[in-house]
């Protein structure tokens, strides 16, 4: 067994994760239900494994496959650990620009 091998393939897996979670989440808006998601989401990962392991790395196709299963699995668990509480920036910068005191001038 290649350690070093699969320890490579993780760790690809888990950029890729971050990337293929962060693009299903934003064109989720296309399906009127959510039936296909992961499927949906299967397939995005197995793409964007080939094209990312042919374009960046020396990894052969059967495993960028296998990065593609990788980081389907640990996208999908992202997705529904974080599914609902993922916040826009705007959403996150309302609650401090609202609890900021105003400025008030003291006198001389």
């Amino acid at each position: 067994m290649d350690i070093e091998l699969l320890r490579n393939l993780l760790i690809i897996a888990i950029m890729l994760a971050v990337v293929t979670t962060a693009f299903v989440q934003k064109t989720k808006v296309l399906f009127k239900t959510s039936n296909f998601i992961e499927l949906y989401s299967f397939v995005v990962n197995v793409a964007f494994s080939v094209a990312f392991c042919l374009s960046f790395t020396d990894v052969s196709i059967i495993n960028s496959l296998w990065v593609g299963l990788f980081a389907f699995l640990g996208a999908d668990t992202l997705y529904k650990t974080f599914e609902g509480k993922l916040q826009s920036f705007s959403d996150m910068i309302k609650p401090k620009e609202e609890l900021k005191e105003p400025e008030v001038e003291l006198p001389r």
